[in-house]
C-alpha cells in the first residue's frame, strides 16, 4: 500500500509516522502532507514521500491522495487554537479529505478521533456504540467537531472502508501533554479519573485499525488504568491542592473507554498499561 499520513506534524503524527515507516508491511510507502517543506525534512529522511501543502486547501488533498491506497488522518487542532479554527481542521478537512480520497479512489480510511466525543460518562466504561451525550466538563469544540466529522465520514458515499480510532489522553516520549495538563488538574475534584494512553500503544492501536483485513467502524485506544487527579500530582512528585478533597466527582466514567472490541478483534494488548509503567521505565 501506499499510505497517505495527515498531521504529520502533530504530537501524534511526528511519533506515529516513525514507528509506520519502521513496521510497515514490506514493500509498503509512506506520504506525509506538511505545511512545512523543512519540517518534512525528518520524514524524508526516514523514507517518506513528503506532500508540501495546507490540509484545508482542496487542491492540495487531491495531490495528496493521488495514488493513496489507504490514508490515515492523524490531523487535528484543539490546543491553543479557536473554536473556528478547530472546526475548519477537525471537521471541514477532514471531509474534504475524505471526498478527495474517494476522488483518488483510495480503498481504506483511518479517522483518529478522541474519546471526548462521547460527551458524558454512562456509569460505566464507554463502548463504542454510545451515542454521543454532548457535555460534561472536557466538552467544546475540539470534540463536538471531531464527532461531526466522524458522523459526516461516515455518510460520505464511496468511503466504503471507514475505521476510526477514538484516542484517550495521550502522552509519553516527550510530549508536554502531560505536563501541560496540570494547568487545569488543580481545578479537577481528586477522585476524578482520566483515561490515558502511551504514544507506544497509540501507534500500536492505530496500525492495527490500518493493516487488519477485518477492521470496520470504531475502535477505542487506550491503556489499562485511569488515572486519578491524586495520581496526576503524584507522577509529577506535587502535592495535591487540599481543595481537591471537598469537591464532588460529578461524573465519575467521564473519559474512561473500553478496549475490548480492540483487544478481541484486532489483538490489541497495551505494551504500556499505565502511566506508572512509563514513568518506571522512564518512557514519560
Amino acid at each position: 500500500m501506499l499510505i497517505l499520513v495527515t498531521g504529520a506534524t502533530g504530537q501524534v503524527g511526528r511519533r506515529f509516522v516513525p514507528r509506520l515507516l519502521q513496521s510497515a508491511a514490506p514493500g509498503d510507502e509512506v506520504r506525509v502532507l506538511v505545511r512545512d517543506a523543512a519540517r518534512g525534512e525528518t520524514f524524508a529522511g526516514l523514507g517518506a514521500q513528503v506532500v508540501v501543502g495546507d490540509l484545508r486547501d482542496t487542491e492540495v488533498l487531491g495531490k495528496a491522495t493521488a495514488g493513496a491506497d489507504a490514508v490515515v488522518n492523524v490531523a487535528a487542532a484543539f490546543r491553543g487554537v479557536t473554536d473556528d479554527e478547530a472546526r475548519t481542521v477537525n471537521r471541514d478537512a477532514a471531509i474534504e479529505l475524505g471526498r478527495a480520497a474517494v476522488a483518488s479512489g483510495v480503498r481504506r480510511f483511518v479517522q483518529v478521533s478522541t474519546g471526548l466525543v462521547y460527551g458524558a460518562g454512562r456509569g460505566r466504561a464507554l463502548v463504542e456504540s454510545d451515542e454521543t451525550v454532548p457535555g460534561a466538563h472536557l466538552w467544546g469544540a475540539y470534540p463536538e467537531s471531531k464527532w461531526e466529522a466522524e458522523r459526516a465520514l461516515g455518510d460520505l458515499e464511496g468511503l466504503d472502508d471507514l475505521r476510526i480510532g477514538r484516542l484517550p489522553f495521550v502522552y509519553g516520549d516527550g510530549d508536554p501533554h502531560l505536563v501541560d495538563v496540570m494547568e487545569w488538574a488543580p481545578n479537577w475534584p481528586a477522585m476524578q479519573r482520566l483515561h490515558m494512553g502511551h504514544h507506544v500503544d497509540v501507534a500500536q492501536g492505530l496500525r492495527r485499525l490500518l493493516y487488519s483485513p477485518g477492521a470496520h467502524g470504531v475502535y477505542n485506544i487506550a491503556d489499562e488504568a485511569p488515572v486519578t487527579t491524586v495520581d496526576l500530582f503524584a507522577v509529577h512528585d506535587l502535592p495535591v491542592p487540599q481543595e481537591a478533597y471537598d469537591k464532588d466527582v460529578a461524573d465519575p466514567w467521564h473519559s474512561v473507554m473500553s478496549t475490548t472490541r480492540i483487544r478481541h478483534e484486532l489483538g490489541y494488548r497495551p505494551l504500556i498499561p499505565s502511566v506508572w509503567t512509563a514513568r518506571e521505565a522512564g518512557l514519560l
